[in-house]
C-alpha cells in the first residue's frame, strides 16, 4: 500500500513541492474536468441514485458507469513513475483515456491518429442539445448525486475506542495506510449511512455508518512524535473499524 494507493502521503520524492492554488492552470484542464462531469452525468448508475435521473431517456452513446471512484481507480492504475510525474489533471486525462479505450469507445490507434491530426491550438466545438444531453449534464452539475442513505445503524458510539483493521489490500482503498492497526477514539457519528460508488476488496461499497476517529500523535508516530499533544482525525467507514475489548 505504499506507492500511489498510500493515502497517507509519501516522503523522499525527488520532485519539488508545488503550491499552485489555481483550480485550472491551463485551458485544456477545464475540458478534462468537463469530460469527467459529462461522463458522470450520463452514467448508468444514476437511474438508482439519489436523486434519481431519467437517464434511460437520454439518447447517449455512453452505456457504462462512471463515478468519482472510477476516476480514482483509473488514475491509480497508472504506472507509479508516471503517476508521480504528472500533474493533477494529467492523471485525470490518463485515467479517463484508459477507461474509454478499455471499454471500446475508442482504440489506441484512433487516439494516436487524432493526436497527430490536432493543431497545437483548437477552437472548442459548439454543442448540440438535440438529444437532451446538455440538459442532463447541467442538471447533474447542479444537483449531483449523494451516497447518503437515511437509514443508520452504527455499531460504535461516541467515546468508543476502536482499532483500525488490517483490511485486505486491493487496487483501491479509502483507508490511509498509516492508520492500519492503530487505536483511536470515535468522536462523531455522521448522520445516515453512506455507500461507496464501487465495491472494493477492503469491504466498502454498501451503505454503512461513517465515523470521525481521533488518533494521538504518540499512537501514530510513537517516539517519533514531535508533540504528543497533537491529534489526527480521520473520517472512516465502519468496515475499517474493529471493537476493542
Amino acid at each position: 500500500m505504499k506507492l500511489q494507493h498510500y493515502i497517507g502521503g509519501l516522503e523522499g520524492l525527488p520532485e519539488p513541492l508545488h503550491l499552485e492554488k489555481r483550480v485550472f492552470v491551463e485551458d485544456w484542464e477545464k475540458r478534462i474536468f468537463g469530460i469527467h462531469v459529462a461522463l458522470m452525468a450520463l452514467s448508468k448508475h444514476l437511474g438508482s441514485a439519489l436523486p434519481q435521473y431519467p437517464i434511460a431517456e437520454v439518447a447517449t452513446a455512453f452505456d457504462d458507469k462512471w463515478t468519482w471512484a472510477d476516476l480514482r481507480i483509473s488514475a491509480e492504475a497508472m504506472n507509479p513513475f508516471d503517476y508521480f510525474k504528472f500533474r493533477y489533471y494529467e492523471k485525470w486525462l490518463g485515467g479517463i483515456t484508459q477507461f474509454l479505450v478499455d471499454k471500446g469507445y475508442l482504440t489506441a490507434d484512433e487516439l494516436a491518429a487524432r493526436i497527430d491530426a490536432l493543431p497545437l491550438r483548437q477552437e472548442v466545438a459548439s454543442s448540440s442539445d438535440a438529444d437532451g444531453i446538455d440538459a442532463q449534464v447541467l442538471a447533474y452539475l447542479r444537483m449531483g448525486d449523494s451516497p447518503r442513505r437515511d437509514v443508520a445503524h452504527p455499531k460504535f458510539a461516541v467515546g468508543d475506542t476502536v482499532r483500525i483493521a488490517d483490511v485486505p489490500a486491493g487496487p483501491h482503498t479509502r483507508l490511509p495506510g498509516f492508520l492500519r492497526g492503530r487505536l483511536g477514539t470515535v468522536t462523531r457519528i455522521f448522520e445516515g449511512d453512506y455507500a461507496y460508488f464501487n465495491h472494493t476488496a477492503d469491504g466498502i461499497g454498501d451503505p454503512m455508518p461513517n465515523y470521525l476517529v481521533e488518533f494521538t500523535a504518540a499512537e501514530l508516530w510513537g517516539s517519533g512524535a514531535e508533540d504528543d499533544r497533537q491529534t489526527v482525525c480521520a473520517e472512516l467507514y465502519e468496515a475499517y473499524l474493529k471493537g476493542v475489548e
